[in-house]
C-alpha cells in the first residue's frame, strides 16, 4: 500500500442519490458526523444505534442535512441476537447496501463481559461488527461495488491480542483492551479484504482511524476509567482534539474516495496521523500479520457462528 500525497475532499462526491448505508453508532460523535455528510449528499442512511431514544433524537437532527433519508435501526452489538435481529430490519428497508460504516465503540470500561464471556470492548467493537457484517454481506455483494469501512484507532499500535484470554481473566487494563480491540478491528478489516479478493468480490473492505477528535468516545470513554492518566486523556480530548467533522473525514474517505482500494487504511495526515485532512496510512506490523489475522477470524467465526457466504 502506497501512502498518498493528493489531499481528498467531501466537494469531490457530488450525488449519492440512490445509494444506501448503515452507520452503527451514528447517534453522537464521528458516527453522527459520518451520517450528515451522508445524508447532505442524498444517500438513504441507517443508523444502527444502541440507545432508541438518543437515535431517534440525533435523526431528527440528520434529516434537514440533505435530500438523503434517515431511518433508527436499534443495534446492541455486544447482543448476537440483537445484531441478527438488526440485520432483518435493515434487509426490510433496503435491498442493497452500498456502505456499510462499522463506527459503533465503547472505550476505556470497566470490566464486564458479553453474553459469550467475552470482554465487552472486544466483543462490542469486533465480535458485533464481524457478525453485523457477515449477516449483512449478501445486501453489500448486491451493490455495483459495495464497500466496507471499519473504524479502528492509532491505540492499536502497540495492542497486544492474546486469544487465550479473550475475557480478561489473567489482567485488565481498560486502555489496553480498548487497544485490543482496535488491533482486532484492523485485522478483520485486512483480513476480509483478503478473503473477498481470493473470492473475486466486487465488495471491498478498509479501515480508518480518526486521530486525535472531540468524539464522545474519547471524552467520556476513558472518563469510566478510576485511572488519573485516562482522566486527563478525557479533558484533554476535548479541548484539544480536532472537531468530529474532521475526525470523520478519513471513514467517508474510505467510503467514497474514488482512489481506494481494498485493503486500505485511512487516517489523519499531520503530527503522528493525530490530526488533518485524511490520507493512506500505515497499520501496524502487527495488524498487517495475517496468521494473526487467520486466527482471529478463526475464533471470531466459531464464537458468532456466523460464517461469511
Amino acid at each position: 500500500m502506497t501512502v498518498n500525497s493528493t489531499q481528498w475532499s467531501l466537494d469531490e462526491v457530488t450525488s449519492l442519490a440512490g445509494k444506501t448505508a448503515v452507520v452503527t453508532g451514528a447517534n453522537s460523535g464521528l458516527g453522527f458526523e459520518t451520517a450528515k455528510a451522508l445524508v447532505a449528499k442524498g444517500a438513504t442512511v441507517l443508523i444502527a444505534c444502541r440507545n432508541a431514544q438518543k437515535a431517534e433524537a440525533a435523526a431528527e437532527l440528520l434529516r434537514p442535512a440533505g435530500r438523503g433519508s434517515v431511518t433508527v435501526i436499534p443495534l446492541d452489538l455486544s447482543d448476537l441476537e440483537s445484531v441478527e435481529k438488526a440485520a432483518v430490519l435493515i434487509g426490510n428497508e433496503v435491498e442493497s447496501l452500498d456502505h456499510l460504516i462499522n463506527n459503533a465503540g465503547i472505550m476505556g470500561v470497566p470490566l464486564s463481559h458479553t453474553k459469550q464471556g467475552v470482554e465487552l470492548q472486544l466483543g462490542t467493537n469486533h465480535v458485533g461488527h464481524f457478525a453485523l457484517t457477515a449477516h449483512l454481506f449478501p445486501m453489500l455483494a448486491k451493490a455495483l461495488a459495495g464497500r466496507i469501512v471499519t473504524v479502528s484507532s492509532n491505540l492499536h499500535k502497540g495492542a497486544v491480542l492474546d486469544l487465550a484470554d479473550t475475557a480478561s481473566s489473567n489482567s485488565y487494563s481498560g486502555q489496553k483492551a480498548y487497544g485490543r480491540s482496535k488491533l482486532a478491528n484492523l485485522l478483520f478489516a485486512l483480513e476480509l479484504n483478503r478473503r473477498l479478493e481470493a473470492a473475486g468480490s466486487s465488495v471491498i473492505s478498509v479501515a480508518a482511524h480518526p486521530g486525535w477528535s472531540r468524539s464522545q468516545l474519547a471524552a467520556n470513554g476513558p472518563g469510566a476509567s478510576t485511572s488519573p492518566l485516562s482522566k486527563v486523556f478525557s479533558t484533554l480530548a476535548t479541548k484539544l482534539g480536532q472537531k468530529t467533522s474532521t475526525g470523520a473525514l478519513p471513514t467517508l474517505y474510505g467510503a467514497l474516495g474514488e482512489d481506494i482500494h481494498g485493503g486500505d487504511y485511512l487516517g489523519p495526515k499531520y503530527a503522528l496521523e493525530l490530526f488533518g485532512p485524511p490520507e493512506k496510512v500505515k497499520p501496524s506490523a502487527t495488524a498487517s500479520d495475517p496468521e494473526l489475522a487467520k486466527a482471529l477470524w478463526q475464533w471470531t467465526a466459531e464464537l458468532t457462528g456466523v460464517e461469511f457466504p
